[in-house]
């Protein structure tokens, strides 16, 4: 049987906020920053996007370490630095065939990362190049992890930036991009995410739990780019995959977090998914998404939900304890996440 992980802490750096405290506060009050940027569309017209509180001058690789870096010690507070050698990192990055993508050599990075926290991760430490997917990939990996050689914790950890001109005209030139002549797009932003994963324990007294209880894949071929009509078989897939990973039905489910940042299609794409699997009477069914204040950051987003849905479970607003997660990237790949609370006990 599959070891189910408990989230036990969280970074985050944002363009609403450079702590997850401060991330998910804004978020739940729809709070947005969303700015012109130092980019114009192809009208002429400067672009709108969301940035993080860092200095302009600061840019590529050296402005990713400098989010990257804030997130993980967030994330590690309270965590002695020479223990971190027993806690292998999981880096989550965009795909490697990207256009505009801010890091050219990924090992590099990563040894980078680690000089700028000041300490080693555990040898079983990766990168994982696949955007969006990344996180529930990186979770996949962490169960595996978990247990084994002594590994008793896992940190996953992400950072992407969208705001660069190379990125910036692929994406407008495939209309996805929010532009003056463009209304079915997204605004781009950037950030950073970590989260701390470690074994479930069903008697934890005093402290409430997030638990990753089910985890699916698959590939969607009618994916953004393709000339194929849209049937969302691939996150179907995925979904039914992630349920029976948890052991449950869709009825347990009480709302749903997506990685959707704008355009119709990832909307469309959920709605068709949940109907081809939602068989309970249900009175309302909320969604979540939260780009709608961080605009499209990429490959921290999974994280970055998993943050929110944490806060929402602790501080007592979520529309329920069994929640669906699900992502996606350009390319077609499709994962799904069940997660459910486990209140404090004693």
């Amino acid at each position: 049987m599959s070891t189910t992980l408990a989230i036990r802490s969280c970074g985050l750096v944002t363009g609403v906020g450079l702590s997850a405290p401060a991330t998910c506060a804004a978020i739940r009050a729809a709070i947005d920053n969303f700015q012109e940027t130092r980019f114009r569309d192809q009208g002429g017209e400067w672009l709108m996007g969301c940035e993080t509180a860092f200095p302009r001058q600061l840019r590529g690789e050296a402005r990713l370490l400098k989010m990257a870096a804030r997130a993980i010690a967030e994330c590690l507070e309270g965590i002695d630095p020479r223990d971190c050698g027993s806690i292998p990192l999981l880096l989550c990055l965009a795909e490697g065939e990207r256009p505009g993508r801010p890091i050219a050599d990924d090992a590099m990075f990563f040894r980078q990362l680690e000089d700028a926290l000041g300490f080693h991760f555990h040898p079983r430490s990766s990168v994982i190049a696949q955007g969006h997917v990344a996180a529930a990939i990186a979770l996949h990996q962490a169960r595996h992890l978990v247990g084994q050689d002594g590994i008793s914790q896992v940190l996953v950890a992400a950072c992407d930036c969208l705001l660069s001109g190379v990125a910036l005209k692929d994406f407008e030139e495939r209309e996805r991009l929010l532009t003056s002549e463009n209304s079915n797009g997204f605004i781009p932003g950037e950030g950073a995410a970590a989260l701390l994963v470690a074994p479930l324990e069903p008697e934890r007294a005093g402290m409430g739990q997030l638990a990753c209880h089910g985890l699916g894949f698959a590939v969607e071929k009618a994916h953004i780019d393709s000339q194929e009509p849209l049937r969302a078989h691939g996150l179907t897939a995925a979904i039914k995959q992630s349920l029976a990973d948890a052991g449950c039905g869709e009825s347990v489910l009480q709302f749903k977090i997506v990685d959707a940042s704008g355009g119709e299609y990832a909307f469309k794409e959920s709605a068709i998914a949940f109907s081809r699997i939602d068989r309970t009477k249900r009175t309302e069914f909320d969604v979540w998404h939260p780009a709608d204040c961080i605009g499209e950051v990429g490959a921290p987003i999974g994280l970055v939900m998993i943050a929110v849905l944490k806060a929402a479970c602790e501080k007592a607003y979520a529309k329920g304890r069994h929640v669906l997660l699900h992502l996606g990237n350009d390319g077609g790949r499709r994962a799904s996440m069940i997660f459910s609370w486990h209140p404090p006990r004693g």
